[in-house]
């Protein structure tokens, strides 16, 4: 067995001296007077003038605005910080600028999915669309700040529309298609959208999904809506007739005269203008609204893409992501850089296990970002992709959604390719950014996140705030970052954005994640510290399960978490109380299943559900998620909870028997 933080990889001299980070220590030499010997050095100074570092990404990245840079970042603590004020820019332009660097035919994006092969859209073709599609949008009324929401796979149609839709300075959000009506409704009613883009359907492992029956539930529950723009993707799905707004089709919104790229005007907004809308996994409540800038997301992206993927002009990003995810709002780092991304919509598995690998060498993908399970699964079925795949193109292999084990590190090496550079990354939808990263200028370490992103003041924390090294503690931010929330859509006063995240802390970010910092930097993620469910390196909530389980006459209460197994797996048990007179019989669990299936997505469906005596509660009547995630991963009953803070103590004894005998069962 591997050790944690065994040597795996360093880049050859050859390979550092192309890098993008290593041209801008060079460029930071020659324009700042800052010369740094390591990267180390570099982050330090990073967190230390924030201003400077800042700046220089601004500089470096030769954002296009108007108007004058007030501030490089206001005075205000966390989270009121702004950044980059009395300058005006837009998202979409940057992404855009770069159709006219090479050849307008190359492309600009590979897409795929179970219902459509592998083919190409170039940049003229792209740039055209969005054009053309944000200029329909103009016409039928959408202003700046105005939502525009997308229930659709991941396909170019919703990458047009995403670029669409901010070009015009109007916010973004979008669903997965496989979310169930309520869950979509929980986070579209939130932020009153104004146009809805929709999607018939979707094939999913050889399966057919109708979505025309939830798309009309959908908007018949979101007054705001004006117009369903309406694709016709799967063959044979409903379409839209039942809608009880007025609908217009895709080739409708995009079939109109060409709009040349010097008749067009992006609408360059302020610094506090929304970008678009991210939702939380909703562990608590109603999923949180997160509320990213233009400036905020610009800077972070362009750092990240650069220096942490280390995305160069003609390369190609190749990331397995839903539209759902915020994964997929960073994909378009692809095309920031002058390369190219590929877009799937389908199982990860289907019609063979080895089906991404497939489309890694068909798209010449020199950058590929999957989840460790996925290659768990790999590994356990003694699968080596090198020996079917040429993977000639393939440089970067990002481990992404959830802790990569040292087992699956040095696998990647051994079953995929030597020269591989493997890093680990770590973040969250709050950022839609990376908080702890790689970088070509450090070695390759066994399970080992290389560093703190650059501009991330990030360290881990006891539970009596103090800073540790080389022990597990709280991750924890101390300095504002440009894509930190810059509000929580209907959080006028900012309560919950406090309470969500600066409560441990006073003043400081707390991540809720569990996190071990070694003295040179590197850094390991051991899973969450609060109740977010983590399935298969997606979050979802508790509360959208809870949601659909008070449905049912039968159920009384329940509770449910989710561990990781140590093996790059999951394990979420469902635990319900049932009502006088019934018994969990297979037609009920089939049931429960089903629902949570449709209603929510097939990510919410535990892998088993028990009967339970009674939901440990606290005195305020809240749920005790998290003491019984860490009784099953066996600690102690008196570190979990102290027995004053409970209603009913003595049902914890049942959960430490559930939990010694899930862990027997497990060795």
């Amino acid at each position: 067995m591997i050790e944690e933080g065994h040597f795996l990889w360093q880049a050859d001299r050859e390979r550092l001296g192309k890098a993008n980070i290593s041209r801008y220590m060079s460029w930071l030499s020659t324009h700042r007077g800052h010369d740094f010997d390591s990267y180390s050095d570099l982050w330090k100074w990073s967190i230390a003038d924030p201003d400077a570092f800042w700046q220089s990404i601004w500089d470096h990245f030769d954002l296009i605005y108007d108007g004058q840079i007030n501030e490089v970042r206001t005075a205000d603590p966390m989270p009121k910080t702004r950044w980059f004020t009395g300058t005006r820019l837009n998202y979409a332009e940057h992404i855009l600028r770069n159709e006219l660097k090479g050849d307008p035919a190359r492309p600009f994006l590979q897409h795929c999915s179970e219902l459509r092969p592998l083919q190409s859209l170039s940049w003229t073709e792209v740039a055209s669309q969005v054009r053309r599609l944000a200029s329909r949008l103009r016409d039928m009324g959408v202003k700046p700040g105005d939502r525009v929401v997308a229930y659709m796979p991941n396909i170019p149609e919703a990458v047009i529309a995403m670029l669409a839709t901010t070009a015009i300075g109007a916010t973004w959000s979008s669903a997965a298609p496989e979310f169930g009506a309520q869950t979509v409704i929980d986070r579209f009613s939130q932020i009153g959208p104004k146009i809805v883009f929709a999607a018939n359907g979707y094939r999913y492992g050889g399966k057919d999904f109708d979505r025309s029956g939830q798309i009309a539930n959908i908007v018949a529950l979101l007054p705001t809506v004006e117009q369903v723009i309406w694709l016709d993707y799967l063959d044979g799905a409903g379409d839209g007739s039942n809608l009880s707004v007025p609908l217009i089709s895709w080739e409708g919104t995009i079939g109109g005269p060409e709009v040349r790229a010097e008749d067009f005007s992006y609408e360059r907004v302020a610094s506090d203008h929304p970008l678009w809308v991210l939702f939380s996994s909703g562990t608590t409540g109603l999923p949180k609204a997160i509320v990213h800038s233009h400036q905020g997301i610009l800077l972070e992206h362009y750092k990240s893409a650069a220096f942490h993927f280390e995305i160069q002009e003609g390369d190609c990003l190749c990331f397995y992501s839903t539209t759902g995810w915020m994964m997929w709002n960073t994909l378009m780092q692809g095309p920031m850089m002058n390369a190219q991304v590929v877009l799937y919509d389908g199982h990860p598995t289907h019609p063979s296990p080895d089906f991404l690998w497939e489309l890694v060498d068909a798209s010449g993908a020199t950058l590929f970002g999957t989840n460790p399970t996925f290659l768990q699964i790999l590994r356990d079925s003694g699968y080596f992709p090198k020996a079917h795949h040429i993977l000639t193109r393939l440089k970067s292999l990002t481990l992404i959604g959830s802790p990569a084990t040292p087992e699956i590190f040095a696998w990647c090496y051994d079953a995929i390719k030597s020269e591989l550079w493997v890093s680990s990354q770590s973040g969250g939808t709050e950022f839609c950014s990376g908080l702890l990263g790689g970088t070509e200028l450090l070695a390759v370490r066994a399970g080992e996140i290389q560093s703190r992103c650059l501009g991330v003041a990030a360290y881990a924390y006891d539970d009596q705030g103090r800073q540790v090294i080389d022990q597990s503690g709280e991750l924890v931010i101390k300095q504002a970052m440009p894509s930190m929330p810059i509000f929580l859509w209907g959080d006028e006063d900012g309560t919950r954005y406090n309470d969500s995240y600066f409560t441990l802390y006073p003043g400081i970010w707390q991540h809720g994640d569990l996190v071990k910092f070694k003295q040179h930097g590197g850094c390991f993620v051991y899973g969450r510290s609060d109740a977010t469910l983590n399935r298969f390196g997606v979050r979802i909530g508790s509360a959208e399960i809870y949601r659909t389980l008070e449905t049912f006459q039968e159920i009384v209460d329940s509770l449910i978490v989710c561990i990781e197994t140590g093996k790059g797996g999951y394990y979420m048990p469902l635990f319900v109380v049932l009502r006088e007179g019934y018994t969990l019989d297979e037609a009920m669990v089939s049931d429960i299943k089903t629902r949570l299936r449709n209603e929510r997505s097939p990510r919410h469906v535990p892998d088993e559900i028990h009967a339970v005596p009674a939901i440990p509660m606290t005195l305020t009547g809240k749920k005790m998620e998290i003491p019984v995630r860490k009784l099953l991963m066996g600690e102690r009953l008196q570190a979990v909870i102290s027995p004053g803070a409970m209603r009913d103590p003595a049902i914890l004894e049942w959960y430490v028997d559930f939990g010694r005998c899930y862990r027997q069962k497990k060795s």
